[in-house]
């Protein structure tokens, strides 16, 4: 049992014959009451203090454990965001990539489309001079036909003579060549353009 300052005050010794000087006794409980008192009273408040201390330590503890969890919440999400930026750069790229070949695959085909209408288009202008040069020489011959003297003409003299003339191909030859050598379609094509 612990004994309190007034206990060692109010003790009370026993007397006995040739005993302590009561006086002195007393004065010195006093002196021990009062720096037991002095000592209780600081024991008692570093007591509060400890207490105190430790409800703040357990507040810190606590503080500093939702601290390092925000802390450890924060770097995951910070590193999720990263992975998902990536991702989704990476997904962004692809799909500027596929663009860009669908585009260039485009250009390409436009590019060899636009070779091949240049092609046709030589080819047929070609064509067309060779149906104009053709018509032009085939008006030619009859503009010298029609220049002729029609006295010394194959069919005027067959005519006079009354017998039936024959067309000499001479005269006609190189335009009925020129028009078997132009195809039916080459005629379609060379009027549609005319």
């Amino acid at each position: 049992m612990r004994m309190t300052p007034l206990d060692v005050q109010n003790h009370q010794f026993a007397s006995r014959f040739r005993g302590y000087d009561p006086d002195e006794v007393d004065a010195f409980l006093r002196i021990v009451s009062e720096d037991y008192e002095s000592l209780v009273r600081e024991t008692d408040s570093q007591t509060d203090k400890i207490r105190r201390l430790e409800g703040r330590v357990e507040e810190l503890s606590a503080q500093e454990q939702l601290l390092k969890e925000t802390l450890l919440s924060a770097q995951a999400m910070t590193e999720e965001m990263s992975r998902t930026a990536a991702r989704e750069a990476e997904l962004r790229l692809a799909e500027v990539e596929v663009r860009a070949e669908k585009i260039l695959d485009a250009s390409h085909r436009r590019a060899a489309r636009l070779g091949q209408d240049i092609r046709e288009m030589r080819s047929l202008r070609t064509r067309l001079a060779e149906t104009l040069r053709s018509a032009a020489e085939t008006h030619l011959a009859i503009l010298e036909t029609l220049e002729a003297d029609p006295e010394q003409d194959p069919l005027v003299q067959g005519l006079e003579e009354g017998t039936v003339a024959f067309l000499k191909r001479s005269v006609y030859e190189s335009a009925d060549e020129r028009d078997a050598n132009v195809s039916p379609a080459e005629h379609v094509e060379d009027s549609s353009i005319a």
